[in-house]
């Protein structure tokens, strides 16, 4: 009964594959790199129409899409974890808030800013404002997240959930963790804390290795 992901080094199946690890659910990942090529997106065409990452296919053969809906769908079908309140907890209602936040207001960011062509062509002045103008839409939308929690040690107080993995993957992307701490330190400190996770060590050092680039600032 294992799990398949299609997945890439570094992506949004990071934090799928955190929560599969810490559920202790057996799972391989498949590699495409949607990413780097047309030719990687085009072997990822008949798993996902949208041709991206990530991708999880059951054990029961169902295909899911979307991080958040495969995040919220793995607590449901394991809640034995503890990786989100169960339906009636107080936090619930701030939980789902943040888990559809972050896709909906950051995430989606990246799909402009990564080939901003999709937009403007090849216009170069148009991509150049495109990367500024996203970059710090992102770290204006942190700035939100982090005015409207009262993190403890995790997003929602002391217990971890699939929100602090997703938050932890998603704020290591551009415009990196430096300036995620700026504009949000207190959720900064929260990420520290998922990234040190004794269970995660070997997962990060394989599927998103904290260096060069996305080294967290001291």
């Amino acid at each position: 009964m294992t799990y398949l992901v299609y997945g890439a080094l570094g992506s949004g199946s990071v934090p799928v594959e955190a929560a599969l690890t810490l559920i202790g659910a057996p799972y391989r990942v498949e590699e495409i790199v949607t990413y780097a090529s047309e030719a990687e997106r085009a072997r990822m065409a008949p798993h996902n129409p949208m041709r991206q990452v990530p991708v999880l296919v059951t054990p029961e053969g169902e295909t899911i899409t979307e991080s958040a809906a495969i995040l919220l769908w793995l607590t449901e079908r394991h809640p034995e974890a503890g990786l989100a309140p169960p339906p009636g907890d107080p936090r619930r209602g701030q939980f789902l808030r943040w888990m559809t936040f972050i896709p909906a207001e950051i995430y989606s960011m990246y799909w402009v800013r990564d080939v901003p062509s999709r937009l403007v062509g090849e216009d170069e002045e148009a991509q150049t404002q495109i990367r500024r103008r996203t970059k710090d839409r992102i770290a204006a939308c942190w700035g939100v997240m982090e005015g409207q929690t009262d993190p403890g040690r995790f997003v929602l107080g002391d217990q971890l959930t699939v929100l602090d993995l997703y938050m932890a993957v998603v704020s290591r992307w551009r415009p990196l963790r430096k300036r995620f701490h700026e504009v949000a330190p207190r959720l900064g400190r929260v990420a520290r804390r998922v990234d040190a996770l004794p269970e995660l060590q070997d997962l990060w050092a394989e599927r998103f290795p904290f260096e060069g680039d996305y080294a967290d600032p001291a």
